[in-house]
């Protein structure tokens, strides 16, 4: 019988991978172009053989974490009769390569407008599916702070205070509930 193994990465993946962890795990000053070589187990010409520099690093990073939201955004409109909860269940941490994407973004983000146009433009992709079913656009935000928050607690220690479903029905008793008027 044949095994169905999956394929190894190639060397350029894994190389992103690497640059990937290193950040995450490590910072972006730890992921030196020698750093990523040694991680990904290949040697520094063969690094320099896919990756020019590491900008060309941080520029596939970004394609990444693109593909990702792309593939997230189709996701969540296959669910349009449960965005908020949809969008709200996964906004947990989970160690995915979306999760990663971002991660690794954000820990770059501080010194590379790169990363932080690429982290807004992941947002207002959010925003722009989310509306789609939510009218209110105070209300997306307000979606979107929640789902930042969530992700923020997890990503930090794994845990989140309230568990998600609950989180979810309180959003969604808010966005049912008539806007207070204030006087």
């Amino acid at each position: 019988m044949l095994s169905m193994a999956q394929p190894s990465p190639s060397a350029r993946e894994r190389i992103l991978d690497s640059y990937i962890e290193l950040l995450i795990s490590e910072g972006e000053r730890a992921a030196t172009l020698d750093a990523v070589a040694r991680t990904a187990e290949v040697s520094k010409g063969g690094l320099l053989y896919h990756f020019k520099n590491k900008d060309a690093l941080v520029e596939s990073l970004i394609e990444r974490l693109e593909e990702e939201v792309e593939a997230d955004i189709a996701r969540l409109h296959a669910h349009p009769e449960d965005s908020i909860g949809y969008f709200l269940r996964t906004s947990v941490n989970m160690g995915t390569p979306y999760d990663r994407a971002i991660l690794a973004t954000l820990r770059i983000a501080q010194e590379n407008q790169q990363a932080r146009d690429a982290l807004n433009r992941m947002h207002d992709h959010w925003r722009g599916a989310l509306s789609r079913t939510i009218p209110d656009p105070a209300v997306v935000d307000v979606v979107i702070f929640v789902s930042d928050g969530i992700y923020s607690a997890s990503a930090l220690d794994g845990k989140v205070a309230h568990s998600v479903q609950e989180t979810i029905d309180v959003v969604k008793r808010l966005v049912a509930s008539p806007a207070p008027q204030i006087p």
